[in-house]
């Protein structure tokens, strides 16, 4: 299990996005904690003042609603009596159990989460301290969480976490106002919440994962001069499909104005990252002598991240991007490191792929040797045969030199 925790200054906004999701059918409601009457009944609004109510206790606290994710591996498949058995385990544990909370189950990607909102301001109006929660409550809690329900643990090496976001979908995104509009918040809240990225051209490199893309229109245009954003649907060809929708029309707000403030918090908080990026990214290079580009991509894929590449009209690649959808960082190749830039990594490419583990090599002596029929001599060294237990096949005998005939070599 992995649990993720966003401190923020927004309750409206975590609740927005997740009731969001429960009107496109992409969520459900399925637990609430700490309030009084049937929560399916409740609109909002009525959600909403359970959490102004005691925020209003301690105003001068700004930060002080939390969005927390808990996400299990792909194989695991809990029903919601477990998984909101878990959810009080784990709120009990960080200190959150007589706070007041909802979960949220979301159906938007291929392995299970749960979302939950809640405040850290207490009814007696002290604030519940979040400094350092991940690391001193949350990762405690987890490995707990993990033995008492029996789940894959995060650090096991058949862990797998798939991105946690939904790809818009641009057929099923009607043309009108609304259904794109929704589409495309939905992904933008999401990236923007999650993500650490330090420009606009990174924020796009991870919103086209999911079929959006944020356009400032052309450089003489007065959308461009005004810093000026629209966000847009795209195709399967990579087109914009769908009416484009102004920045400010969100509820989140994301404008560049506001992305500018997120580009110097993300290039901070992407910086511990990037040693496990480098570490994953040798590690495929490391299990071949020679690796062609797109196994390099698809190895990448494996690994949780995206490679994009980037080519101009010549055919030439100028620069590479990394998106790590494990750690929500997005990195230039050189930013990592000068032997991580495009360049480098296309000198170390190759035409064809050749693995270092040469116990899967066929050796030379096996592939000349006659055989009454033809052996696949990879499945023998895959089932570690010897080449004693190969058939053998029967020799003739050689007629022995006489001395009479040593003697006539030798003159």
């Amino acid at each position: 299990m992995v649990a993720r925790i966003i401190t923020g200054k927004s309750i409206r906004g975590i609740l927005h996005y997740n009731e969001n999701k429960v009107s496109a059918g992409e969520a459900k409601l399925i637990m609430a904690s700490g309030f009084a009457g049937e929560i399916e009944r409740m609109g909002l609004l009525q959600k909403l003042h359970r959490f102004e109510h005691l925020q209003r206790l301690k105003p001068t606290v700004k930060t002080n609603a939390l969005h927390i994710s808990l996400n299990f591996d792909a194989s695991e498949q809990l029903d919601n009596a477990k998984v909101q058995q878990i959810a009080i385990a784990y709120m009990d544990k960080i200190g959150f159990g007589e706070q007041p909370f909802i979960v949220y189950r979301h159906d938007d990607a291929a392995h299970q989460h749960l979302h939950i909102v809640t405040t850290c301001i207490q009814k007696d109006g002290t604030s519940i301290k979040l400094h350092n929660i991940g690391n001193d409550l949350s990762e405690p809690a987890r490995k707990a969480i993990e033995k008492e329900f029996n789940l894959v643990p995060a650090t096991s090496k058949t862990f797998r976490l798939q991105p946690g976001i939904k790809p818009a979908d641009p057929e099923k995104a009607l043309y009108g106002h609304i259904p794109t509009k929704r589409a495309i918040s939905n992904v933008v809240t999401a990236v923007v919440r999650d993500y650490h990225f330090t420009s606009l051209a990174e924020l796009n490199a991870v919103l086209q994962q999911f079929n959006v893309r944020a356009e400032r229109g052309p450089i003489d245009s007065n959308m461009y001069k005004n810093k000026g954003l629209i966000y847009t649907l795209l195709g399967q060809n990579g087109k914009t499909v769908g009416i484009p929708i102004k920045a400010s029309a969100f509820y989140s707000k994301p404008t560049l104005r506001n992305l500018e403030k997120q580009f110097e918090k993300g290039e901070a908080k992407r910086k511990a990252h990037a040693p496990d990026l480098k570490q994953r990214i040798d590690k495929v290079f490391n299990q071949y002598q020679r690796i062609t580009k797109a196994t390099f991509i698809q190895q990448m894929q494996q690994q949780g991240v995206a490679v994009m590449f980037r080519t101009n009209d010549q055919g030439h690649t100028y620069g590479v991007t990394f998106i790590d959808h494990k750690n929500k960082t997005v990195f230039n190749g050189s930013d990592i490191g000068r032997e991580y830039s495009a360049k480098k990594l296309a000198e170390r490419f190759g035409t064809t792929d050749k693995l270092k583990d040469q116990s899967l090599q066929i050796k030379p002596q096996q592939q000349t040797r006659p055989q009454p029929e033809p052996v696949n001599y990879l499945q023998l060294a895959l089932q570690k045969f010897q080449p004693d237990s190969l058939p053998t096949i029967p020799r003739k005998k050689k007629k022995k030199k006489t001395k009479q005939q040593d003697q006539e070599l030798t003159l």
